[in-house]
């Protein structure tokens, strides 16, 4: 059959003479590259033959044992972090919002307590709040006799605004501002401001020292908070972050009480991370609603898409298009939804593998803020005079802030790969080369004699096996096997 023609061709073209196959070994021995092979071919001395035996076995273990821990070394995802601090002419001013932390305005607010006991519902998705069990018949007696109350059209119309009555001065870099210039923000504060939003051309500053100055009077006889609540402090917070992001004020805001000057020096730092395996960031992630990747806005992201399948409406506070919910779906539903996402861990944030892990990319904004008091007794007089307020309301009210760089520069914290894959080559020649002079031509001309020995190898076993059983069917003329058997019994 088939496999005895392959045989045959072998016998007759492909097996190589005993002597042919020495004659071959002698020349690869005596022409390869790899050092000291030639020696121990062709030394005529027993000791010296086994020295060289000794030598370049024990080099091919140390190659060996170079090449297996620079591997090992590789696939353990190696990285280094490189801190560069770059000095620019100008620099971008990044976004600043400002809220009042007195939220409301005290003649809208009917029921105070169960005001902030809706709201507190509300910013529980961005800021977990418990609201205590003693305050829950007065919340559904309300929520069953206001079915149709919007808290987001209330915070809007009776929250903290920003007009010329309560930004008093404003300048940026020398130039005036005003509250046009600010951007209105649903945050866990209610109504507040941003400035330098993402819409507006990017502002620059090219000298340190200078920066936006405000001046804000924050009329706390116009705006309340509950102090059975808890909320008993006065001032504005504020938050410095990326233009292109949203405001975070849960454990990084900063605040500034009433009567005092804040003096906020900034720099800018810049953090690349690497992807998975060398890092934990996942450069393919988008974000719908946000123009860049970042994880507080994932976050928000991941709990708008649970609370609208779960409660067919969508938290004007979350981004997304969905329909809003109402008050009696965000106490019902919405609360729970937010308390069930928490306990099972369905957004998390993190390593790569989490539902928001660390942007490949970040700028954050470490601050030092230092304070002083608002104004000496003739700065007191002279606000008293132009504002046509007494001293006290001067103290009580008013809140000086000034948000500066510290200097001209940024620093660069850079995550980068330990090893690459050129590197790792490079090493790898490097020790073939050390210790047994090896290259790449080196590798394939072993390979080349590895293949041709097994391949004879191959041969020669196949032709030293026993004959292939006939599988075909006898011919006519060819006798059967009983037939070979009847002949030899008659003879």
């Amino acid at each position: 059959g088939i496999l005895e023609k392959i045989r045959l061709c072998l016998i007759k073209k492909l097996q190589p003479h005993l002597e042919d196959r020495r004659k071959y070994n002698e020349e690869f021995a005596s022409s390869t590259s790899f050092h000291g092979v030639h020696k121990i071919v062709h030394t005529q001395s027993k000791a010296r033959r086994a020295l060289w035996l000794l030598i370049v076995t024990g080099c091919l273990a140390v190659v060996i044992w170079q090449i297996c821990s620079r591997f090992i070394y590789y696939f353990s995802w190696p990285t280094t972090t490189t801190v560069v601090v770059q000095y620019v002419e100008n620099i971008k001013f990044p976004a600043v919002t400002f809220c009042n932390l007195n939220r409301f305005q005290a003649h809208a607010v009917s029921n105070l307590k169960v005001i902030f006991l809706i709201w507190n519902i509300v910013s529980a998705i961005l800021q977990k709040i418990a609201i205590e069990d003693k305050y829950s018949q007065e919340l559904n007696d309300f929520l069953l006799r206001n079915q149709n109350f919007s808290i987001k059209e209330f915070t809007r119309q009776n929250g903290f605004y920003l007009n010329s009555s309560t930004l008093l001065e404003c300048d940026f870099f020398g130039k005036p501002c005003y509250p046009q210039d600010f951007e209105h923000v649903f945050t866990e504060y209610g109504n507040c401001f941003t400035f330098n939003h993402n819409d507006l051309s990017a502002r620059r500053v090219s000298l340190s020292g200078r920066g936006l100055h405000l001046l804000f009077d924050i009329q706390q006889d116009k705006f309340t908070d509950e102090p059975t609540l808890g909320y008993t402090d006065a001032g504005i917070t504020f938050a410095i972050h990326p233009p292109q992001e949203i405001p975070r004020f849960d454990g990084l805001g900063l605040l500034t009480p009433v009567g005092m000057h804040a003096q906020v020096a900034i720099r800018q730092l810049k953090s690349i991370i690497q992807e998975y395996p060398w890092g934990e960031c996942k450069p393919d992630i988008k974000l719908q609603y946000h123009k860049i990747y970042n994880t507080n806005g994932c976050l928000l992201e991941c709990k708008a898409r649970y609370i609208q399948d779960w409660c067919g409406c969508l938290p004007f506070i979350l981004p997304g298009n969905g329909t809003e919910c109402d008050l009696l779906k965000f106490y019902k539903c919405v609360y729970p939804a937010v308390y069930d996402i928490e306990i099972k861990g369905l957004c998390t944030v993190g390593t790569h593998n989490s539902t928001c892990p660390v942007p490949c990319e970040e700028t954050d904004y470490p601050t030092t803020i230092t304070y002083s008091k608002l104004g000496g007794e003739k700065g007191i007089k002279y606000f008293s005079t132009k504002l046509k307020k007494s001293p006290e309301y001067i103290r009580q009210n008013l809140v000086r802030i000034e948000i500066k760089y510290h200097d001209l520069s940024y620093k660069i914290t850079q995550q980068q790969k330990a090893l690459t894959i050129p590197e790792l080559f490079s090493e790898v020649g490097g020790q073939l080369g050390l210790f047994c002079g090896a290259s790449m031509i080196t590798i394939i001309e072993l390979l080349e004699y590895i293949f041709t020995n097994f391949c004879w190898m191959c041969i020669f076993l196949l032709l030293k096996a026993p004959e292939m059983p006939q599988w075909n069917n006898p011919s006519p003329n060819q006798p059967t096997q009983k037939e070979k058997k009847r002949g030899i019994q008659e003879c």
